[in-house]
């Protein structure tokens, strides 16, 4: 059933769309199945999404009509659908009037996503208004937060050098605390990894317990403040609250030293705002495990890792990883650097929308996924700055001479950066960064080919 001369109308102009500010803005990437007109099917698709369904109904009266979502353009040749979804047709908390991150979802990408007609349908940028913005959490701390407790200034207060402790599984407690302290020798932040939770051979509180005392040594030895990520991931939000209410009691003083992390793609919207509503305090480290069975490039339904990255600084993530835009070992290209600047800035350009994020808190690029020294002076090239939280499991356990000197190799990685230095000519003078050309030989060889003449 044709439904374009209801859910379709292309005289509408984004520009007045936004002027209006009475609607949310989607861009998908859209084919439609053999056979199926593109319009017609685009038109499915805002029906299906909001008030329609594949019939005609005896229930549709003319205010149903007024909250009709809209496809206003479509270019067939690049695959462009854009659609209006009316304000009004969001659900909003009863307890606070508050928007809700899985409406947005269940109507954007809910039942159009199963459409027999839709070969595929794949968000890529979305605009919220601003009476819409305003009513979702955004991030209560930010990088801020962290800087202070390092002390360091609250403008540009550069690299937080982080690690993931390695093997991410199968440590008992005392070795995993042993590890987190040999890394703070030299770094700045640990990463509870995703899985890491209350396994029986690392039972959560003596974990947690024994992490405390090594952060208190490592401060002690060095003077310097440390930060812990931890995992309070869990299907049960009274179980997410009683993890971090044990990790808070335990750090003690140190608990503003203490990030929460939760995995929010598998635990979902509800989970990221129970950390971000029970813990105001704590930085909250947003985790997308699982993100690419939607998010890669390869999938053509769902939405983008740049659509994830957006959403999480609506719903108040204070850190959310964002891939190392082809710098490591996952996914990505020097462009995904869009992502970092959508969640930092408070005007940012997307693939399709321009976002005014009204003074809401930036959200910090987390970087992982394979990066070690070698690798760093070329991300920052193409990022431009170094504000934001690195986490280096292998490329930091993985330096020949350990962990401190890989944490201190990353930082002497990012003062090559900021010197503008070549990385080979001022690896003579550091020879921690050195040996990382040493314990990560295969990059070297592939970013400086002639390392092997002049260090060796």
């Amino acid at each position: 059933m044709d439904q374009s001369n209801r859910y379709a109308d292309l005289s509408l102009t984004e520009e007045q769309l936004i002027a209006d500010g009475n609607h949310v803005l989607v861009a998908y990437i859209m084919k439609p199945k053999s056979g199926y007109e593109y319009l017609a099917t685009a038109a499915h698709v805002a029906a299906e999404s909001s008030t329609g369904t594949n019939v005609s109904v005896s229930t549709t009266d003319d205010f149903t009509k007024s909250v009709d979502a809209l496809v206003y353009e479509v270019d067939a040749d690049k695959e462009l659908v854009k659609i209006a979804y009316p304000v009004d047709l969001f659900d909003f908390n009863i307890i606070d009037g508050r928007a809700m991150l899985a409406s947005f979802l269940t109507l954007t990408i809910g039942n159009n996503q199963g459409m027999g007609d839709v070969e595929y349908l794949k968000m890529h940028d979305f605009y919220f208004p601003p009476q819409y913005l305003s009513k979702f959490d955004g991030p209560s701390t930010t990088i801020r937060d962290l800087w202070r407790v390092l002390g360091r200034p609250q403008v540009d207060g550069g690299f937080i050098v982080g690690t993931i402790i390695k093997p991410k599984l199968g440590l008992r407690p005392k070795p995993f605390a042993d590890a987190c302290y040999d890394f703070w020798l030299g770094g700045d932040f640990i990463k509870n990894d995703e899985p890491q939770g209350n396994q029986r051979f690392a039972p959560f509180k003596e974990t947690m317990t024994l992490v405390a005392e090594a952060m208190k040594r490592a401060q002690d030895e060095t003077g310097e403040a440390k930060l812990f990520s931890a995992n309070i991931t869990a299907d049960d939000y009274r179980e997410t609250i009683a993890r971090g209410e044990f990790i808070l009691e335990t750090f003690a003083e140190n608990a503003d030293h203490i990030a929460f992390l939760v995995d929010g793609y598998v635990a979902g919207p509800h989970a990221i705002t129970t950390a971000r509503r029970h813990f105001p305090a704590q930085y909250l480290h947003y985790h997308r495990a699982g993100h690419g069975a939607v998010t890669s490039p390869q999938s053509k339904r769902g939405y983008s890792a740049f659509v994830l990255a957006k959403m999480a600084r609506c719903q108040g993530a204070s850190g959310i990883h964002v891939g190392t835009m082809g710098y490591g070992k996952m996914e990505g290209e020097a462009s995904d650097n869009i992502i970092a600047e959508m969640i930092e800035k408070d005007v940012a350009k997307g693939p399709y929308f321009e976002q005014q994020w009204l003074g809401i808190n930036p959200t910090t690029p987390i970087i992982s996924g394979g990066m070690n020294a070698i690798r760093i002076p070329g991300f920052f090239e193409n990022l431009g700055h170094s504000n934001l939280v690195m986490t280096a499991g292998g490329g930091c356990f993985g330096h020949v001479d350990g962990a401190k000197a890989g944490a201190d190799s990353m930082r002497q990685a990012e003062q090559c950066w900021k010197e503008g230095a070549d990385p080979v000519e001022f690896a003579k003078q550091h020879k921690e960064f050195a040996r990382a050309f040493e314990s990560f030989s295969a990059d070297a060889d592939k970013l400086y080919p002639n390392w092997r003449d002049e260090l060796l």
